[in-house]
């Protein structure tokens, strides 16, 4: 660290000196109301289940411009960049690393965010000043109320609606060429609500061929039709053109490497996606709602990418229908309290891919048609029998087909029955106490049954299952401070994993486990604002081939602890510190090739707020740590370590305007 560093970071710890900030909202649990858990408004404090709930104040003190970088500093949740250039992560909820992606349902105002293959999020497609609010609900509850893919949790990300009249025009830019401008716009009249959006990213990334440009539009029209029904619809448009990098070997960064080379100077993505939502709403009666969700979206990607020996391009197209109708019943006495919801969930999911490859001269193209549908029926019930208890069960029936062609078998079908129980207990008035068992699954996605090499379904792939329970208690403190801490237990059966022995995806055999706990502390020590979080998670693979070994690309321990302090004049500063543990390398089942090192960020942000303009000034990576978040092995003969290097220190500085 220079000497200059160790300037900045005292004089930005100084200002942290409580007792010099404006009041804010008391930190109470009893205040919040979080949707995710059981598709409907409920208060956080009875919830039987670790929930996290990141506000738009929350987000517009963060040193950050997107989502990943938002959940980055809280509890138990494992950021990795897995393309190195900063456009696309992985999120992993309870430690699943390689297949966090397939085990994290992300939701949009509701709407499923997973594809139904193996791409993942593209979290470049929800832009940061579009959100409201994000909610996250930790462990399989989801399962039973979502279905598939949230084995280890559901992030549900809330956009702004008309609600908050005003119109927002925001200029970013920054250290490796970053210019990112937007507007946002919502208001309402009469019975209309409106928010609309416009986006434009473009930067050459830190590393060679990590250049990105992004486009979004996006808007929500809601209609008050009469006292008794809405309508809410939402579309949007997102297109990005994004170099890949690649992973550079060790012993490229031993000889010398400079750590922002490409090993891939020519690879690339590009993906154009498009959604359409309907949300009716009516009111069947005083006690009983009834919603009628429907979504289209179509996403196109195409793709190059370059080894040795050869070359692959490919262009593929998903199309995704989904309809989920439910109602919802409310009683109500002064004691007890009781909310019944059922609902389904449809999706069609089919996709069209288009592949040609080089391979030491050898010209080879194919095409394939996958296609997904999937029918689940769930009921949920939350009953109060007393004001300082919660009880909660729910129950799911999934169905899913697969159609493949050409293939020699061309379906294949699993079914799944799940249950979850839950109790929330209000031992005092500052204190509560709660547990939930959940049984959750997946399904593999297409592109883990169907075996490309061999043009047909892999036979023997089964669905994952898992048993979560959680345990925990929330803490009270006053109206300035407030504690949670969770411990969990999750068992996986036949956990779905790409071998690196075969290079096929397999069935782990028997169970994996997954122990650990996490816990948050909250408030303000005078009238600073701290929140402090640690995680510990402890995996391992207890049957099979690989029996006693840890899962690789999941740290033990995980810290952060960050501040939001008013110096006066309008200007906050806002510091975060985030300690990520060592972990095996990705692919490594067998933990024989070592730990990727820990690594220790230090992020600011410095912010001059004047009635409708607003300055701000981000610096990441204040210490400049030569770290990589993703460290893997290089599948080739033999297998060798590689990294993709995150960047070093770098600034953006931006200016709002609102009116």
């Amino acid at each position: 660290m220079t000497s200059a560093q160790r300037l900045l970071i005292i004089g930005v710890a100084a200002l942290a000196i409580p007792g010099i900030t404006e009041a804010q909202t008391p930190f109470r649990f009893d205040q919040e109301v979080v949707v995710t858990p059981t598709r409907l408004d409920e208060p956080v404090a009875l919830v039987p289940a670790s929930v996290t709930i990141i506000t738009a104040e929350n987000i517009a003190a963060s040193p950050v411009a997107d989502i990943p970088g938002v959940l980055r500093a809280h509890a138990g949740i494992n950021v990795i960049d897995i393309t190195g250039n900063r456009r696309s992560y992985r999120i992993d909820l309870r430690g699943f690393g390689e297949t966090a992606s397939l085990n994290t349902l992300v939701l949009v105002d509701g709407r499923r965010a997973n594809q139904p293959d193996f791409s993942g999020i593209d979290w470049s497609q929800i832009p940061l000043d579009r959100v409201e609010r994000i909610e996250i609900t930790r462990g399989a509850r989801g399962n039973v109320l979502y279905g598939d893919n949230a084995t280890g949790g559901v992030i549900n990300i809330i956009t702004k609606d008309g609600r908050r009249p005003q119109t927002q025009i925001d200029l970013r830019g920054g250290s490796f060429g970053t210019f990112n401008p937007s507007v946002t716009t919502s208001g309402s009249r009469d019975r209309l609500s409106y928010s609309a959006s416009a986006r434009y990213y473009d930067s050459d990334g830190h590393r060679t061929n990590s250049q990105s440009q992004a486009r979004d539009v996006g808007a929500t029209l809601g209609i008050e039709v009469n006292p008794a029904f809405d309508l809410g619809i939402s579309t949007g448009y997102h297109s990005d053109d994004t170099g890949l990098p690649g992973a550079l070997l060790e012993s490229e960064l031993m000889s010398g490497t400079l750590r922002a080379e490409s090993t891939s100077p020519d690879d690339f993505a590009d993906v154009d996606d498009y959604y359409v939502a309907l949300a009716p709403k009516a009111i069947l009666g005083e006690p009983v709602e009834l919603h009628l969700d429907f979504s289209a979206r179509n996403r196109d990607t195409r793709f190059f990418a370059s080894f040795a020996g050869g070359m692959f391009t490919g262009d593929t197209s998903i199309r995704t229908i989904a309809f989920s109708p439910k109602i919802v019943v409310r009683t109500s006495t002064a004691n007890p309290t009781s909310t019944l919801v059922a609902g389904l969930d449809v999706s069609d999911a089919k996709e069209n891919i288009s592949n040609a490859s080089e391979f030491f001269g050898q010209l080879t193209d194919s095409m394939f048609t996958l296609e997904k549908r999937n029918y689940g029926v769930y009921v949920h019930e939350e009953y109060r029998p007393r004001p300082n208890v919660a009880v909660s069960a729910g129950y799911r029936r999934d169905h899913v087909t697969y159609q493949f062609a050409p293939s020699t078998p061309g379906r294949k079908e699993f079914d799944v029955n799940l249950t979850t129980v839950g109790v929330t207990v209000e031992v005092r008035p500052d204190a509560q106490l709660f547990f939930s068992y959940a049984r959750g699954f997946r399904y593999p996605v297409l592109d883990e049954l169907f075996n490309f090499f061999a043009n047909t379904i892999s036979p023997d792939l089964l669905p994952q299952s898992s048993d979560d329970v959680q345990v925990g208690a929330r803490l009270q403190l006053g109206d300035a401070a407030r504690a949670t801490v969770t411990l969990f237990h999750l068992d996986t059966e036949r956990e779905i994993f790409l071998n690196p022995a075969s290079f096929g995806n397999e069935n782990l055999d028997g169970q994996s486990r997954r122990i650990g706990f996490e816990t948050v502390v909250a408030g303000r020590a005078g009238q600073a604002t701290l929140e402090g979080s640690y995680s510990f998670t402890d995996t391992l693979v207890r049957n099979g081939q690989y029996a006693g070994m840890q899962i690789p690309n999941v740290p033990r321990h995980r810290a952060s602890v960050r501040t939001v302090v008013g110096v006066g004049a309008g200007v906050t500063v806002g510091i975060e510190g985030i300690f990520v543990g060592e972990r095996f390398f990705e692919s490594d089942y067998e933990n024989t090739f070592g730990m990727v090192e820990s690594y220790f960020l230090l992020n600011t942000r410095v912010k001059l707020t004047e009635e409708r303009f607003t300055v701000f000034l981000d610096v990441s990576n204040l210490l400049d740590q030569e770290y990589a978040e993703y460290g893997v092995l290089f599948l080739g003969f033999p297998f060798q370590r590689a990294f993709l290097p995150s960047p070093g220190i770098n600034a953006s500085v931006g200016v709002s305007f609102t009116f």
